[in-house]
């Protein structure tokens, strides 16, 4: 099992920047894919970015050119930039080994969450 402990998050002003981190410890080497999914109440849990040991990135058509993922050994960060009221959400960082769907939730195993909450 691996475990996961996020950092940042907050309250910004629309427009405004957040960075999310993520260090992972415990089995680390069964990590293929780390990402960020988030939670809005009474909404799924949806995809917003992966990234795979080879660098290989994916990000949810609504954060693209806003957000950027990017990874050091065994943490992952999320720089999200131009911030809008609908970006509100619990943050989760997420882990999947080789396989596993890029965007399913299926398959991941998460943190515990940070809020991020952007008003207008």
């Amino acid at each position: 099992q691996v475990h996961l402990v996020e950092t940042g998050g907050g309250l910004v002003q629309a427009g405004g920047s957040l960075s999310l981190t993520c260090a992972a410890s415990g089995r680390t080497f069964t990590i293929y894919r780390m990402g960020w999914f988030r939670q809005a109440p009474g909404k799924d849990r949806d995809f917003v970015a992966s990234i795979t040991l080879s660098g290989e990135t994916t990000y949810a058509d609504s954060v693209k050119g806003r957000f950027t993922i990017s990874k050091a050994k065994d943490t992952v960060s999320l720089q999200m930039n131009s911030l809008r009221p609908e970006d509100t959400a619990l943050y989760y960082c997420a882990v999947a080994q080789y396989g596993s769907s890029r965007v399913n939730p299926e398959g991941y195993e998460f943190g515990q969450g940070t809020q991020v909450t952007v008003y207008s």
